[in-house]
């Protein structure tokens, strides 16, 4: 996997983040969810390093990133310090601005950087995901029980840390298996990495204490932005799963394209097959949709 992409760790001040880059020209970070790390670009980033240099992070407490210790209000794992992380990153490695597309999590990470830093991104695409605080609003039952990580992780530890430790490989295989993909887009190489990081004490706290500040921290930037009038200012690219959680739940909104255009004037898009990891199930339109987003003028 990743094959003429070097790997790197780069200290970004209060984390150590896990890096694999190749290619030339405008820069291009990719961004993974949960369970995953930073492998689940394996087959999207070598289809863009021929025109962007792609960066793709695991995410600090995922994967191979550090995991720098929590507080009490969860901030040092808001997707704010996440994001900030994200900028020094870019920083480092030369970009003083840069484009970034990020799925699950990481297109919270994504857009809260967008938000945060507009003066670094230039362009944003958000994989399978509304905003947190209006995912959070409406949550249902639907939201708990079709996306458990959401609640149960959410819980005070060590209850959730102590889950995860222990069953990383039901954790890893219930969400491959459960939320609309196929199983068969999944390499055993990848899931075993996925569920190695989740094994990891370290790692599943870093984990929960990021779950815990969407459901605190994260929500309530959101709404202040949105109080504020705060908006994306650069333009958007939303895509989603086509039978997934997106396209049925939000359909009285309007979908998600009418949810992104609440925070942003510029923005597309649309569904994807497979389910909502389609980024590994679907690699070549993932990589054709945004190569074509990132690459026109």
């Amino acid at each position: 996997m990743f094959e003429g992409f070097a790997s790197a760790e780069v200290d970004t001040g209060e984390a150590r983040i896990f890096i694999r880059r190749a290619g030339s020209g405008p820069g291009l970070l990719l961004l993974h969810g949960f369970p995953e790390t930073h492998l689940m670009w394996r087959d999207v980033a070598p289809k863009l390093a021929d025109r962007f240099s792609v960066v793709c992070a695991d995410l600090r407490g995922y994967g191979k990133s550090s995991c720098p210790p929590s507080s009490p209000d969860h901030a040092p794992y808001a997707k704010r310090a996440v994001a900030a992380d994200l900028a020094a990153l870019m920083t480092k490695l030369g970009f003083s601005r840069f484009m970034v597309a990020g799925h699950d999590r990481g297109g919270r990470v994504a857009y809260r950087l967008a938000l945060d830093r507009p003066d670094r991104v230039e362009k944003l695409a958000v994989l399978d995901i509304i905003a947190t605080a209006d995912a959070w609003d409406r949550a249902d039952a639907r939201l708990a029980l079709g996306y458990w990580p959401w609640s149960l992780l959410a819980q005070p530890e060590p209850l959730p840390e102590t889950i995860m430790a222990a069953a990383a490989d039901a954790i890893v295989d219930n969400a491959l298996e459960s939320w609309g993909s196929s199983p068969a887009a999944f390499p055993a190489e990848a899931r075993q990495a996925y569920a190695d990081a989740l094994r990891d004490p370290a790692h599943a706290h870093a984990i929960c204490e990021e779950y815990r500040a969407a459901a605190t921290l994260d929500r309530g930037h959101d709404h202040a932005d949105r109080a504020a009038g705060r908006r994306i200012a650069c333009p958007v690219l939303a895509l989603w799963s086509g039978h997934g959680a997106l396209a049925e739940w939000y359909a009285q909104e309007g979908g998600p394209l009418a949810l992104w255009r609440e925070w942003a004037d510029n923005v597309s898009g649309g569904a994807m097959p497979g389910g909502h990891f389609f980024p590994e199930e679907a690699s070549a339109e993932t990589a054709a949709a945004l190569r074509a987003f990132f690459q026109a003028k």
